[in-house]
Formats: structure tokens, sequence, C-alpha cells
């Protein structure tokens, strides 16, 4: 059926790209949102240098310093319906089968190594390897319009199962998501989290640069010590 409104703007989709590591390798899995969250809650708490309070010469000489970008948090909640894919069977067998659960599933990975990871740390610790690397999480890139396209570290992830199917499968689901934005003092140069991370700075730059002060700033000016 035909859209009632043909010259609306196309709806951009929020999601996650997940990279297998940092550095460049097959192409990443994209998870697309179903349904857009209605907001989204963000924090910002500066980096600042450690000050000693002792010093008052060096704390007036430090206030205004800062290590690097501020600590980001993002929060958000994703809704999931399987109504939509279980009102055309034959398009969508693997939901009549499952339900929501490869949904949630591909979700979840995201805080797992793989097993295959897992196996050989394992191993390696069976050998008597004294030290064994921890396993890796994927890169997982946050993708919120063209203005936020940036690297994500999940800090907490809760799920509220809604409703099921004769065999207990979820097809109503919300997945509360929790992420720290990685900065380039936490990623490695030249990695592509590490480009993603400028590339998200730059855009906040030109931004902030395009703003414009309602009013008249002058009035402003005037208040201001010589």
């Amino acid at each position: 059926m035909a859209s009632d409104f043909p010259r609306s703007p196309k709806l951009l989709k929020g999601g996650l790209v997940v990279y297998a590591s940092q550095a460049p390798g097959p192409p990443p899995q994209v998870i697309i949102f179903q349904y857009n969250p209605e907001q989204m809650s963000r924090s910002l708490a500066m980096r600042a240098a450690p000050r000693d309070p002792g010093n008052v010469g060096s704390a007036r000489e430090d206030v205004l310093r800062v290590l690097g970008p501020p600590v980001e948090t993002i929060n958000l909640s994703v809704e999931l319906d399987a109504a939509d894919q279980l009102a055309e069977p034959d398009k969508n067998p693997e939901t009549v089968q499952n339900g929501l659960h490869p949904t949630l599933a591909v979700l979840e990975m995201l805080l797992y190594p793989t097993t295959e990871k897992a196996q050989q740390m394992l191993d390696l610790a069976q050998e008597g390897q004294v030290q064994v690397c921890p396993a890796d999480t994927p890169l997982v890139l946050l993708v919120w319009g063209k203005s936020r396209v940036v690297p994500v570290l999940l800090t907490s992830f809760s799920i509220t199962e809604q409703a099921f199917d004769p065999n207990l499968n979820p097809l109503q689901a919300k997945v509360d998501l929790g992420m720290r934005i990685l900065t380039y003092m936490e990623l490695k140069q030249g990695t592509i989290g590490y480009m993603a991370f400028l590339a998200y700075q730059r855009q906040k730059e030109m931004l902030a640069a395009k703003y414009q002060p309602l009013g008249d700033p002058s009035r402003f000016l005037g208040l201001l010590p010589l």
C-alpha cells in the first residue's frame, strides 16, 4: 500500500555495527533497531587531571586542564516485537520457530567472547601458560544518524521479555542498554574505533561552529569585566 505521505522523509533507523576486532577484516555485522528508541539519555563527566589540594598554586594552574575528552555514557531502550514477522509466517520462518530468540541472542553475544577463544584460553591454561590474555569482545559502533557514529563499550544490559508463544519463545521484549563511549584515549591509534571517535568529535566541533546565539549577544558582552 502506498504511503499517505509520499513526500514524507524516509526514517533513518538507529543500530549497532559490530566488528570482530579493531583491525580491518571481514565485513561487520549490522544490527538495525526494529523501532528507534523514543529517548536517549546521555551524561558527560570531565576527565580532569589529578590535583593536589595542598598546593594552591598548582590547583590554580590546573583548574581548567583536562586529560582528554569527557567520559560520556549513553542509555537507551530497544523495543522488540515479533508481531509484524508473525503476520507473514511464510516470509519469516525463523521467527515462527524461534520468536525473538535470534534477535536477543545477537545482542547478547556482544558481551561474550567466542567459544573458540574461550577454548583456546582453557587449553593454554591447561598447558601451564602463566599468562593467558583475556578474550576480547567485539568492537561496537553505535549508529544514530550521520552526526553520531561512535565506538561504545556495553556497560549494562537488561532484558525484559513480555510475551511468549506456546513454546515459550519470547514475542515481545525490551532491552535496556548502557554504553560508554570509547575515545582515542582507550583505543589503539589507527584502528577502526579510534578513527570513528575522531570523526565523531570533529562532527561535534563542526556543529558547535554552526551555533548562533538566540537574542542579542551584545547585551551580555556589556556585563563582562574589561
